[in-house]
This record gives C-alpha cells, structure tokens and sequence, in this order.
C-alpha cells in the first residue's frame, strides 16, 4: 500500500480546490481553509494508519506480539512460553550435631541478587521429606542437595557454577549455599519470528507423509527441541530404502515417545523409522583475556565466560563450532581489551558434528 504523508495530503486538497476554482483562493497559513484542510488531512492520517494497522496484523508476516498468537491459534497452534531454569543447589553447615529442615517455598539468590530461585518438591530426593514437605538434612550429614526453580521464567534464570550462593532467610541448622553446577534449563518464549517459522512448516506439513510433516510435528512438541531426519538410511549407514531415523537432542525416554508418537501419526503406510538420542560433543575451552581501563579483569572474566558459554549451548544440531568464531565472541564483550590463548578442547581446530552429533557446553577457563 502506498501511503501519504500529511503534506501530500495537504497538497493534494489544495491543489484541487485551486483547480475548480476561477480565483486565486486564499490558503495561507492562518486562513480559515487552510485550518479546514489541515483538520481534514489530520484525520485523513489517523484512517490511513488505522488501514495500515489493520493490513499488518491481518498477515503472519507483519504481525507481532499478540497478533501472533491470535493468528496461530486459529489453526490449533500455540506459541511455546519461557521455560524457568531448575537446578540443584548444595545447603552446608559446618555443624552437625542436630537434624535440619529445609522447607519447600523457602528461597536463595544469586551474588548480586537478580535472580531468586525457590526450593520446590523432589520425591526422587531421598532427602525429600513428602509427608511435611521439606527436605531433611539429618544429624551428622554436613549437607544436602536441593531441587530449586528459577522464580522469573526464560533465560535469565540461568547461572553460572557457584553464582547461587545466597539464602534470602535464615534456615536454623544452615549455613551456606551454592550451586556446584551451572543452570542452563532456562528458556526464553518463542520468538515472533520461530513461531512464524513454524506455522509455515505446519502448513507446508499438512500433506502427511512428507518430510515437513514431519519436521512439523516435531517442532510442535517442545520449544528447544532440535532434530535431524536422515532418508533411505539405517542408522548404522547402510542403505535401507524406505525407512528414515530422526536424531533428537535433547533426548529422554520420554522425549522419544513423543516424537515417535508424533511421527507414526503422521508417516505414510509401510513407511518405517526410528528415533535415536544424539550424541553430545562436549566443548570446552579456555583463553586469557585482559581488560580494558577501566574494567576489573574478576568482572570482564565472567562475563566472557558466560558469553561463550552461551554461544555454544545455541550450536544446532549436527553443526560445526569454528574456534575463531570464540575469538569473535570474547572481543564482543564490553571491557575486553585483548584475547589470547584461546583452545577448544585443548587446541586450534575446530569442532565437527554429523548429523549425529550435537556439541553441548562443557568447562569455560577465563584466566
């Protein structure tokens, strides 16, 4: 659609009052046609942006927000929410001469107090105490580790080791906590842009039996669920016409269930497959970095760390982690002066995955 400013507007009224009129007409600023025009072209204004709105969110393609997920909704499809990270935390206590009890609800914090996490149930635990709902640390045990659930959904809620060191309230019997491993479970909602990707391929997956119909139904199990299908292959390379496998990461008995289910609904008669667990590539690295004025090289440190950690927990499946492209990630930090020193798995080259394979992130040094 080809809009208009209020000039062109204003232009156009007077250019077509003139044009019917055998007298100059008077249409300077302050005359009373003049004030007339401008509140016509105003609202003339406000209409054609209302059009203009209503064209945007009546197209996938130039809707956003909300008008997403009315637009997908119509077709049974829903935009995935944030995903709150969960993890566990270690409660210590120097003494042990008595039982302590850490209830579920209590909460801890990360070091500079951003992120808050709450103690929630765990019948795995064996220290989960399910008739009064808390866990028990009992006499003589110096410690306890604790299931807990970042309180504020999506990325954000991740950590890094030992960054949950925190107890909100004191707990009688407790005296430190942390979390020895990293939290990565956080996920942020679907973006705008993936949830239109995938009603694309929901549509282009209506045909069952084909390939996008299959990729179709996987996406729609999960958000952060990744998948390679390979065709007229057995898993172990040979050929095998007529059969597929579809590699998840990542993968779970129950995540295999479900995208079996999810496939068998959808492949043709005859058609045969399967459903294999990826095979992770740990990554690890480690690189010096010096700060720039006016920066502490503790802080700069971290926020390296987290940054290529990041990075490669965003590898796809069955896709290459170039060991320049760390060098990349390391000067995009701000405070960063100089980088040097930088291995991936304790070299130069880079990491390869087949479509078998999905690299994960393992220990990031930062000296």
């Amino acid at each position: 659609m080809q809009t208009k400013s209020f000039t062109d507007f204003l232009q156009g009224m007077a250019a077509a009052i003139q044009d019917r009129s055998s007298a100059l007409v008077n249409l300077t600023v302050g005359s009373v046609l003049r004030a007339f025009i401008e509140s016509i072209a105003q609202v003339a204004g406000w209409l054609q942006m209302q059009v203009v709105y209503l064209l945007a969110t009546t197209r996938l393609s130039t809707s956003t927000g909300n008008d997403v997920d009315t637009f997908i909704e119509d077709f049974g499809l829903k935009r995935f929410k944030a995903v709150s990270a969960t993890g566990n935390v270690t409660f210590s206590r120097a003494t042990a001469s008595a039982a302590a009890y850490i209830p579920v609800g209590d909460q801890v914090q990360s070091s500079d107090g951003s992120q808050t996490y709450t103690v929630i149930a765990d019948a795995t635990n064996a220290s989960y105490d399910e008739t009064n709902i808390r866990y028990v640390v009992d006499a003589g045990v110096t410690s306890v580790h604790v299931l807990v659930e970042a309180d504020m959904a999506g990325s954000a809620g991740n950590a890094l080791a030992g960054a949950i060191n925190t107890m909100t309230t004191a707990i009688a019997g407790i005296d430190s906590v942390t979390n020895a491993t990293a939290f990565t479970t956080g996920q942020d909602a679907e973006s705008d842009s993936a949830a239109i990707a995938r009603f694309q391929k929901y549509i282009t997956g209506l045909r069952e039996g084909v390939k996008a119909a299959a990729d179709s139904a996987i996406a729609n199990l999960q958000l952060g669920l990744q998948h390679t299908t390979v065709e007229n292959e057995a898993y172990d390379g040979t050929a095998q016409p007529g059969y597929f496998y579809v590699v998840v990461s990542p993968y779970d008995s129950a995540i295999q269930q479900q995208v079996y289910a999810a496939i068998d609904a959808i492949r043709p008669l005859s058609i045969t497959f399967g459903v294999f667990a990826a095979t992770e590539l740990t990554a690890t690295a480690s690189l010096t970095v010096t700060a720039a004025s006016g920066y502490t090289h503790a802080a700069i440190a971290s926020a390296v760390q987290a940054a290529i950690t990041d990075y490669i927990g965003t590898i796809n499946l069955g896709q290459m982690l170039y060991w320049s492209k760390l060098y990349a990630i390391a000067y995009g930090v701000a405070g960063v002066d100089e980088v040097s020193s930088l291995l991936l798995n304790g070299g130069t080259a880079d990491l390869t995955a087949t479509a078998k394979e999905a690299v994960v992130p393992g220990t990031v040094t930062v000296n």
